[in-house]
């Protein structure tokens, strides 16, 4: 699978880790950046993060910041991305089964190395389970103001 992998500078360590890890598991991964621990600002990455997987050029994305809830914030701003932050597995797994989720957040500070792998698992191994949830993800790209 293509995965996309953005963070920012309090996620850095966590991004390599789950990037890396990915990569020796079979993945293709896009690592968006940052490259440094320098300070940047969350929203820049999320939005670049969302680009990729709007347009297609990823299948799938993991957000990555300190809380993971800022990052969420922008990566949802695009009406094209389902970003779901997570702290454990059965979130990840209900966030792609009910909410067919294709950005996954999560917060480096809040989130340890094994429970991170164990809700990318989760995210990546769940399918959507379309039926009676398939109207109301619909309506998630086209909110009636």
């Amino acid at each position: 699978m293509k995965i996309a992998i953005a963070s920012d500078h309090a996620a850095i360590d966590m991004k390599a880790d789950l990037a890396q890890w990915l990569r020796d598991e079979g993945h293709e991964v896009d690592d968006l950046g940052p490259a440094t621990t320098d300070r940047v600002d969350y929203p820049d990455f999320g939005y670049k993060l969302a680009t990729a997987v709007a347009s297609g050029a990823a299948e799938r994305g993991i957000a990555l910041c300190g809380s993971g809830i800022g990052i969420s914030i922008a990566v949802n701003r695009n009406p094209a991305c389902r970003c779901a932050l997570v702290g454990e597995p059965l979130s990840a797994a209900l966030a792609r089964e009910h909410n067919d989720a294709n950005v996954l957040a999560m917060g480096a500070r809040l989130t340890g190395a094994d429970m991170a792998r164990a809700c990318v698992t989760a995210f990546l191994s769940t399918e959507f389970g379309g039926g009676r949830h398939t109207g109301r993800v619909d309506k998630l790209s086209q909110p009636a103001l």
